[in-house]
């Protein structure tokens, strides 16, 4: 496909995704009715699909309109080539601008990317750093991955890796993180991934784990544990500890005894948890929000109501989980959103309806730290 054919399926994607359609489905359906198309160019599409939602505001000023034409229009403007390069109408361009598409002039300064009902509520979350996370959420979010340490060093896992075709830079913060610089769509094919040596899992949930005190011995429960990724997490810390898994959705935990064997780690999934539990983390559903870079329509969909319906449910979920939480054990409860309402506000409401646990710690990460925004806050029960 040439690029200017590329733009015109971003524009019909687009349309579709404005009209209501997750994102996911609309580039599926698209795949799906256009076998013509290599794996280059629906990567390409993914690309200016996503890169459209995440500047969608900005790029609708830029393009004089919501879209998916006046977006993609926004995208030539903002990054070139030049606008008649691509809006000819020959063959399968788009058609050619139109005297008032040609004539907008963008506001200065440009929107922030925001939904206007969520910018107090992420200002008072952010503050001064609100500005600079809202312009992270705009770009691509780097790829991670774990270095499962009863397999390899982080140095094997690289050389390995660098025999698919990928490469990696270990991460600051952490010794077992890796940033995939090239070759980030080779991972799941890759050696090192399907020998255990690694898994992808972003830097601020890898970094939250590794805040968590573990030992031999210790029960531990992943009680919304989704995929599991953070039950292998804390298996690979410490191999002697009894790790469960949990998730409303069975489904979801599919196939985590297949990933678990890849790393050679334990984890028992448990349909009902019964008992106690030393750790318990429930990484809670949420509004997504610190995700927004991987999920960018995500961010327009979400609503005030919605919004309150999950603090509601993360309200209900704490208050089960609370009973799990042996004497003296911990609760480690996590969100991958930036909003104070399913954070700290969160906890305090918590704490204040528990009053026999108390909080020994609580940690935000942003984009500007180089993963997606996360939170967590560890709950000491007695």
């Amino acid at each position: 496909m040439t690029p200017a054919a590329r733009i015109s399926a971003a524009i019909t994607v687009l349309d579709q995704i404005l009209a209501g359609s997750p994102a996911e489905q609309a580039l599926l359906r698209w795949s799906r009715a256009s076998r013509f198309a290599g794996s280059g160019d629906r990567a390409a599409l993914r690309d200016l699909v996503f890169g459209a939602l995440r500047q969608r505001d900005s790029l609708a000023a830029l393009g004089g309109g919501l879209t998916g034409r006046e977006l993609m229009i926004g995208h030539v403007r903002q990054s070139g080539p030049s606008l008649d390069a691509i809006f000819t109408g020959e063959g399968h361009a788009p058609a050619p601008l139109t005297g008032a598409e040609a004539a907008v002039v963008p506001p200065d300064p440009l929107p922030d990317d925001l939904p206007d009902w969520l910018r107090p509520a992420w200002r008072q979350a952010l503050g001064d750093q609100a500005d600079a996370v809202a312009l992270a959420m705009t770009q691509r979010a780097p790829v991670w991955l774990r270095v499962n340490g009863s397999r390899a060093t982080p140095e094997q896992a690289a050389a390995v890796l660098a025999a698919d075709g990928i490469t990696v830079e270990a991460a600051p913060q952490l010794a077992s993180a890796l940033r995939v610089v090239t070759g980030d769509r080779l991972v799941a094919r890759s050696s090192a991934y399907l020998d255990g040596l690694v898994e992808l899992q972003d830097l601020s949930p890898q970094m939250a784990c590794a805040r968590l005190p573990l030992a031999p011995g210790l029960r531990v429960l992943d009680y919304c544990a989704g995929g599991g990724g953070k039950a292998l997490a804390l298996a690979a810390r410490q191999p002697g500890m009894q790790v469960s898994a949990h998730d409303v959705a069975p489904a979801r935990m599919a196939d985590l005894p297949a990933r678990a064997a890849r790393a050679g780690a334990k984890v028992q999934i448990q349909t009902q948890p019964r008992g106690t539990f030393d750790l318990v983390v429930a990484d809670v559903p949420c509004s997504g929000s610190g995700t927004w870079r991987r999920t960018p329509d995500a961010k327009w969909r979400l609503t005030a109501a919605q919004l309150s319906d999950l603090v509601a449910l993360q309200a209900r979920i704490l208050d089960q989980v609370a009973a799990l939480v042996a004497p003296g054990g911990l609760l480690a409860y996590m969100t991958c959103s930036l909003l104070e309402a399913e954070n700290g506000d969160q906890v305090d409401a918590f704490l204040s309806r528990h009053p026999g646990f108390r909080r020994i710690d609580q940690q935000a990460w942003t984009p500007l730290t180089g993963g997606d925004g996360f939170f967590l806050a560890q709950l000491r029960q007695g």
